[in-house]
């Protein structure tokens, strides 16, 4: 299975942390967030990466170069301007293999094994790994049915992480230029043709300069 990482965003929640520098280089124990992510990928034996960026994008290509240095294979897809997840997505399909491949938001930490992911069998167009819903968004954004599948709506609503498996059948229809991927997923759950799982572990959407600090302090805290 390949992977994409998000990573086109400006950032503009953590500035002026990002006035020179992308946030996916932002560092976090000693290394950029996006390294952490890629150790993790490779871990689980994901070693065929694919990156979007845009806003000084050139300094994310700079440090990772091809990722021959962090036992992978990278190419990146440059946007001019972002694209939205949706639009970002679709630019770099050809990039992507015609099967299922491993989505991952270029600003979140998460401590959940990609490895049980990497051989999932995708009965549907999309799997989304939800976590329980944190203080700064209380009511989530879809629930999870006994079964597995994700519905719109529902009693408990969970968050998405941020991670998913998406199949490339998701975007037929779509034209290039900036759309979100949101109306795309919710459009597949109405066909019941989304599903996903739970996880409780450690999760941080690294979206304010305090939530980068907390994932720094758990971090270190781990090396002590």
């Amino acid at each position: 299975m390949k992977a994409m990482i998000l990573a086109a965003g400006f950032g503009t929640r953590m500035r002026p942390l990002t006035d020179h520098t992308p946030k996916p280089m932002l560092k976090v124990a000693g290394k950029p967030l996006i390294e952490h992510q890629i150790n993790r990928l490779v871990k689980a034996g994901i070693t065929e990466i694919v990156i979007n960026h845009a806003y000084l994008g050139e300094q994310i290509e700079a440090y990772l170069k091809d990722g021959s240095d962090f036992g992978c294979s990278i190419q990146y897809s440059a946007e001019e301007t972002p694209l939205e997840t949706g639009g970002g997505i679709f630019k770099a399909l050809p990039l992507l293999s015609k099967e299922p491949f491993l989505l991952v938001n270029g600003d979140v930490w998460c401590e959940f094994d990609y490895g049980h992911l990497s051989d999932f069998t995708l009965d549907g167009l999309a799997h989304l790994l939800m976590v329980p819903n944190p203080e700064f968004h209380p009511d989530g954004d879809f629930a999870l049915e006994e079964g597995g599948l994700i519905k719109r709506g529902g009693a408990e609503r969970f968050t998405f992480s941020g991670i998913s498996i998406l199949h490339p059948d998701l975007f037929i229809g779509c034209e290039a230029g900036v759309f979100k991927l949101a109306p795309l997923l919710k459009a597949a759950m109405d066909n019941g043709r989304v599903s996903g799982q739970l996880y409780s572990g450690p999760w941080i959407d690294v979206g304010t300069p305090q939530r980068l600090q907390d994932v720094d302090d758990l971090l270190m805290d781990k090396q002590v």
